[in-house]
This record gives structure tokens, sequence and C-alpha cells, in this order.
């Protein structure tokens, strides 16, 4: 099971109100909504190997450089001033990402928790979880995967061999999760399924996704954009179609695909995930902390009891990290 962790805990965030609080005031919403969602899964999915997959950088400059106004929108507000502040430090860098005052403190608890609990956490230098979870994705040749997501971009790895890929989108909530693997997300958009991972993503091309400042070709909606990718088989034959003056093709849409020419140059490199990143694991093994252990409280050795009900008290988590520590008890 692969954990698009950043997203969980946005959506935690946003899912449980700010009154949740630590004993010092402190807010801890986003922390009790990850671990609670982490106790489900667990609970429902059963996985025997886990991996907590995390944004080195979130705005990369590769696809930066393609397209500048990727998630251009979501970048901070630069300090009053440039250069540094009073007290000697750095002013917000141009690329940090506007979180939530609240949200920020939150993200370490979590990272904290993680490392107690013996759960594998993965990055990439220069790349985002995305990208983590694709390269982890095209290692795998023994288990099958549940990428547990609110990203739809993650749609582009599902697969079949050489083994199952599936995508769990948790937009709605975990309760309203839904399943895709190449079969449901063909149906779903109406794309070939021998190949529907990769039809999706550049159907996706085409649309364009506002929240991530992809403009996507003007006039040319997620249905017409499915439908020219199924006909034409890729981007890459549809371009060559308008190049070539298809007849196939209406004048309108052959004239919206040539202005968006310099547009649909960039978009692979922004909407492809990367399949060899250069992930680093925090621990040797992704293998989930169950069984039993007498010295743990029937739990595996690699959980650090001692220092999870630490953080239990110190943050005033309670019955949140009972639920997960029964949920790794199994």
């Amino acid at each position: 099971m692969l954990l698009d962790s950043a997203g969980i805990w946005f959506r935690s965030y946003y899912a449980l109100p700010e009154s949740l609080t630590a004993p010092d005031g402190t807010p801890v919403n986003a922390v009790r909504g990850f671990c609670d969602m982490l106790a489900k899964l667990l609970t429902e999915r059963t996985p025997g190997r886990i991996v907590a997959c995390l944004d080195n950088d979130w705005r990369p400059d590769f696809r930066v450089r393609a397209l500048p106004s990727y998630k251009a929108h979501r970048v901070a507000e630069p300090a009053p001033e440039t250069g540094t502040t009073a007290d000697g430090t750095a002013g917000t860098d141009a690329s940090e990402e506007a979180v939530p005052d609240t949200l920020e403190p939150q993200v370490p608890v979590i990272l904290d928790l993680l490392a107690a609990l013996g759960i594998d956490t993965a990055e990439a230098e220069g790349h985002e979880a995305d990208d983590v979870i694709a390269t982890l994705v095209a290692r795998e040749d023994t288990d099958p995967i549940e990428v547990i997501t609110g990203d739809r971009d993650l749609f582009q790895l599902v697969r079949e061999s050489p083994t199952t890929c599936r995508v769990v989108y948790i937009g709605g909530g975990l309760a309203k999760a839904q399943d895709y693997g190449p079969v449901e997300l063909a149906a779903r958009y109406e794309l070939p399924t021998e190949n529907a991972g990769r039809a999706y993503a550049e159907m996706a091309m085409l649309r364009g996704d506002p929240s991530d400042g992809l403009p996507g070709v003007a006039g040319i909606g997620e249905k017409t954009a499915a439908k020219l990718i199924t006909r034409f088989g890729s981007l890459t034959e549809l371009r060559a179609a308008v190049d070539a003056g298809d007849q196939g093709l209406t004048k309108r849409n052959r004239e919206k695909l040539s202005e968006a020419a310099d547009y649909l140059d960039a978009a692979p490199t922004v909407v492809n995930t990367v399949s060899e990143a250069p992930v680093t694991h925090s621990l040797p093994s992704d293998a989930l902390p169950r069984g039993t252990s007498p010295s743990s409280a029937g739990l595996a050795t690699a959980v650090d009891l001692d220092r999870v009900r630490g953080l239990q008290q110190e943050w005033g988590l309670g019955s949140t990290v009972d639920r997960l520590l029964d949920a790794l008890r199994g």
C-alpha cells in the first residue's frame, strides 16, 4: 500500500475542526484525521507492506521550467521585504507552498508517529510524492499494489501486470472511496482498457486541470478529449493527425489543437509521473509492523511503544492512537 501522505493530511485538516487540540491548545485535527484514516485502511484493507510517500519538492523545477503556471496559484505570498529577516533568517522562498498556519506544525507530529510506529516513509530529492509512488510501482514485481490518494493524476498508474496496481481515490473521503483498476478507469472515462492509465494522463493533458495550473486545450472538454485519445491512440498520434490535416478531425478541433501546440509540448513533462526518481526510504523494510512480541504489548518489535505513548500524551491523541495501535495488532 502506497500512501499519498500530504494529500491525506490536507484532507484531514479541512475535514475536521481546529477545536481538536493538544493540551497546550495546538490544533491536532490533521494528526487525528490522518491517524484515523490510516487505522481504517490497515483494518479494512489489511496490507502486508506500506510506504507513506512524501513530497521532497511540491513544485519541482523541471515541471515549472516546462510550464511556469504549474501550481503557481499555490505559492505562498512572499515576505514583505526581500533578503533576511530581523533575526537573520531568510525570507519566504519563492517556491514555498502556501500551507495553513495551523497545519504546518502538525506535519512533524505525523512523521514522528509514523517513525515510532515503524512505518516506512519515502521521498525523492527534487520530486513530488506522485513520482515516488510511480517509481515504487514501476519497481514492484511481487505484490499487488494499492495507491491511496485524493489526486486523480495518479490514475495513470493503474495496470494489470507484472502485478496489479489499483488506485483507491479518496477525494470524497474514505467512506466514499472509489477503487480503480484499468477496467473501472476505462469505463468511467470511456477510454481503452488496454492502456487506460496512459490514456487517462493524455486525456488530462487535453482537458487541463485548473487546480494544478494546467490550462488544457481551449474548447476541448473531458468527453471530447477522451474521444480523441481513444480514436487516435495517443497524444503523439493525435498531434501527427493535426499536422497532416487529417479529415477525421473537425476543423475546429484541428485549429484548437494547433493553437495549443506550445502547451502540448510542455504538458507531458508536467502530467506524466517520473518512474525512475531517486527514492530513499526511512527504514530498511516496508513490511507493515504487525505481529506479536511480549516486549511490545502485542505489537511488532519495530514499534517503539514508549515513544508512541509519549507522543499520544504530549499531543492529546487519546483514542486516535489507541485505534491505530489496535489496527497494527491485527
